[in-house]
């Protein structure tokens, strides 16, 4: 009864926020793999949200049209997502994972880089890590989806004290040094630090499940973020991307625009330190089993970037890859099949 009342909530909160010039912008980005009108199109799109549990962008990324019923079948979703989230997470899971400044503490040794809570900062004390660090990432201590992100040039700053109420006004009081990323991912796209994104599931006998594990690449913003125009490709257990770059408005990148560099086959270093360091940090977590990890290279090495209690979903799109089968089945191989298959 729990799960088809967070099912119906989910329902009814997208049908709340409903845009229809939206719905029609994403059918146009279908109509790039689909002949079939605008009109059938959003009709297949309404009812694959409720068949399937499927959200809008999910039917669109990942080429749903294209897929016959039983294919459809087989994908992951971010309403599903959502689901386990709220499922096998505990009602802590956003005080221990959505508050940054609580996470550098819990997690100092994986973070391999400094920081300084504005807030609490004096003027001096900024002006002393601005010294230190050529460059500044400020964040929110409590966002998410790479919302409200800036990157600061120390020797820009002219007056610490008003910088300090600039930031604390934005809501940027969480500064970080911008990491030095490993060479490899600088030649990639050296305009953001480009992450590996993880997702993981610690099962109740202490194995953790990799269920997917995704390259997030910069294209034009300091983040990397798929809401922010970056882009993803999928990594095998090894770490190496296996097909060409997507991004949110379904564009299909063989090489990087900005550098060349060509995305399929592009190999994640230290990727195995990367999980090694992963299972590490999820082991101090037993109220949040099911994680989205986001972890930096270095040259020394893998470095935590921060973990998300309500990971995106990543899968391979069928159009650019000729796999037409979604995540599912990984899903429930890690986490069993109850919570993803009650309605």
């Amino acid at each position: 009864m729990n799960q088809q009342r967070l099912r119906i909530q989910y329902l009814i909160e997208r049908a709340r926020r409903l845009n229809p010039s939206q719905l029609l912008e994403l059918a146009g980005q279908v109509k790039r793999v689909s002949r079939a009108p605008k009109l059938v199109i959003i009709a297949d799109m309404l009812w694959c949200s409720v068949r399937y549990e499927m959200g809008f962008r999910d039917y669109v990324v990942w080429d749903i049209r294209l897929l016959t019923r039983q294919e459809r079948g087989t994908w992951m979703t971010h309403p599903k997502a959502f689901r386990l989230n709220s499922t096998l997470n505990g009602p802590d899971s956003r005080a221990i994972l959505g508050d940054k400044i609580r996470f550098h503490h819990d997690f100092a040794d994986l973070t391999h880089r400094e920081w300084i809570d504005a807030s609490q900062a004096t003027v001096a004390e900024l002006a002393e890590f601005a010294a230190r660090h050529p460059r500044i990432i400020a964040k929110p201590a409590h966002g998410e989806g790479g919302a409200g992100i800036s990157i600061y040039e120390a020797a820009e700053i002219r007056d610490f004290t008003q910088w300090r109420a600039a930031l604390i006004t934005r809501d940027q009081t969480l500064l970080e040094q911008v990491i030095e990323q490993h060479e490899a991912l600088a030649k990639l796209y050296p305009g953001s630090v480009n992450t590996v994104r993880m997702i993981t599931y610690l099962d109740t006998s202490d194995k953790l499940h990799v269920i997917a594990s995704v390259l997030r690449i910069g294209n034009g913003d300091v983040i990397d973020n798929f809401a922010s125009g970056g882009m993803y490709a999928m990594l095998d257990d090894d770490g190496v991307a296996q097909y060409p770059g997507v991004d949110k408005q379904s564009n299909v990148y063989e090489t990087h625009p900005a550098t060349g560099v060509q995305i399929a086959g592009f190999t994640v270093p230290s990727y195995h330190e990367i999980v090694d360091m992963v299972a590490e940090a999820a082991r101090r977590l037993p109220t949040v089993p099911y994680v989205g990890w986001d972890v930096a290279v270095t040259a020394d090495g893998p470095a935590l970037i921060e973990a998300n209690h309500n990971s995106s979903v990543f899968q391979l799109k069928p159009s650019v890859t000729g796999v037409r089968t979604g995540l599912l089945e990984r899903y429930r191989a890690a986490i069993g099949p109850g919570v993803l298959d009650r309605r």
